[in-house]
């Protein structure tokens, strides 16, 4: 009996998918099912925040090390980043609140040697955070962050 296998790979802004056909128990060289994702390429990254927290944890700076470790040596166009919030607190609180986040995450990117002149910060507050029976929404204590970047 043949058998299929979806062989998945996350690759900075998007994901890789190659299937293969298995038969009897045999399986492809990984080298001819996965391909290696491009260096310099745009990215998208998320970083999460503690509730009500704008200070950045420690797996957050090292998703921002890797990243920038990753775009080193490209031309990184323009990189923007979109402070969010959800539903609980008032909507003036949750909008400074996700602008904290996004100055935070910028501030970082520039530490970790990013061109500052390249980025577009911004803020939506808690717009958007209830969903349709009114649940809120934990994962919108995050900064979106859009890199794009090309080889030089």
């Amino acid at each position: 009996m043949a058998r299929r296998y979806l062989a998945v790979a996350i690759a900075g802004a998007g994901l890789l998918v190659s299937g293969c056909e298995t038969a009897r128990g045999m399986f492809h060289d990984r080298s001819q099912v996965v391909a290696a994702p491009a260096t310099c390429a745009p990215k998208r990254f998320e970083i999460y925040f503690a509730d009500s927290e704008a200070r950045l944890t420690e797996p957050a700076r090292q998703a921002i090390g890797l990243t920038a470790t990753q775009l080193q040596g490209c031309a990184i166009k323009s990189v923007k980043v979109l402070g969010l919030a959800d539903a609980r607190g008032g909507a003036e609180a949750n909008q400074s609140l996700s602008e904290r986040r996004a100055t935070a995450v910028a501030e970082a990117l520039a530490a970790a040697g990013w061109p500052s002149p390249a980025f577009e910060v911004g803020a939506a507050g808690d717009e958007g955070a209830v969903a349709a029976p009114g649940v809120r929404e934990p994962l919108r204590r995050r900064t979106e962050v859009v890199v794009d970047a090309s080889p030089r």
